[in-house]
């Protein structure tokens, strides 16, 4: 059966990179505007991990907009995928790992969607996510590993296949490119071309930039070009890649963003309770008081509390104290 995260043809591939617009063009727009990138039906890969660097505001747009039969993808899934499929805009998650987080354990928003039927999660190993975006930002349409020879999990996958190595003889597991229609990524600042610089973990960011055929960042400041190039190292996603940069101030909350804020617990603790103890009613009512409701991504956040804000961005800031 071909799924929706199917292998491009390397062809078909080359032909969307040469049609893209490499430009040196300032790229910033709203985060309506920024949503409008992602279509019905489309491929969406997510960056960051867990609980770390989500591009939350970006996702909560999508919601408002009401996009559907999104195919999403990201290393580890947390509460962005609650919200995913417990507002329909996604009906299939491919991933490594998903629950709401290390505290909370398993989702059961989760469990009522995949178990009922109402949509598909595609179980891979961590590496085996991480390996599938290296070949697509390679242009390659698989990459071999040796990993989840050790499990059932390659079992489980009818997408990959083993192979004997022609040099050494040695068994290998074939894991196929993801090439993601659009990759929503967070940063800690970018400038307004999309040079973006990542601070701490980048987990697989990097790779799925240059595997998606579209970017959009939002970022927690946009800074000028010349502060970018006085720090050349620490750029991790070129402009050339980039698409729309949205800077959206807390744009991963209630999750964490390393270096400028930690996860807003009293939040996440109050979500879970909720959804957990309904996971159709208490996501319905999230969504329509924290989603729906709000008029900007701004009021939300006071939702959330100023205090809170205010203790996540200290206890964030904290790392780089003496």
């Amino acid at each position: 059966m071909v799924t929706r995260d199917a292998v491009r043809p390397y062809k078909e591939l080359r032909q969307n990179l040469a049609r893209r617009d490499r430009s040196l063009r300032e790229k910033v727009v709203t985060l309506e505007e920024a949503a409008s990138f992602v279509s019905d039906g489309t491929s969406v890969g997510i960056g960051g991990s867990t609980m770390s660097r989500t591009p939350m505001a970006l996702i909560w747009q999508l919601i408002r907009a009401r996009r559907k039969e999104l195919s999403c993808s990201r290393c580890i899934i947390s509460t962005d995928g609650d919200l995913l499929l417990g507002s329909g805009v996604s009906n299939h998650i491919i991933s490594s790992w998903f629950a709401q987080g290390i505290l909370w354990g398993l989702s059961k928003v989760m469990r009522h969607h995949i178990e009922g039927g109402h949509a598909r999660y595609d179980e891979w190993s961590h590496m085996g996510v991480g390996m599938r975006f290296r070949a697509g930002a390679m242009g390659v349409p698989f990459m071999p590993m040796r990993s989840m020879l050790g499990s059932d999990v390659g079992k489980k996958r009818p997408e990959t296949q083993e192979f004997d190595c022609p040099f050494t003889g040695e068994k290998l597991l074939l894991v196929p490119a993801l090439n993601p229609d659009v990759a929503l990524i967070h940063v800690q600042r970018c400038d307004a071309y999309g040079n973006a610089q990542i601070d701490g973990l980048q987990f697989m960011d990097i790779d799925l930039a240059m595997a998606a055929n579209r970017v959009i960042l939002t970022t927690e400041r946009i800074v000028s070009n010349d502060q970018i190039r006085r720090a050349p190292d620490q750029t991790k996603i070129p402009f050339f890649c980039v698409d729309a940069v949205v800077e959206v101030p807390f744009g991963s909350a209630p999750h964490e963003c390393y270096g400028v804020y930690e996860p807003m617990m009293n939040h996440l603790e109050s979500y879970v309770k909720q959804v957990n103890g309904d996971p159709v009613g208490g996501m319905k009512k999230y969504l329509d008081e924290h989603v729906y409701g709000p008029k900007n991504w701004n009021e939300f956040l006071s939702m959330i509390g100023i205090d809170e804000i205010i203790a996540a961005s200290g206890r964030g800031r904290s790392i780089f104290d003496d």
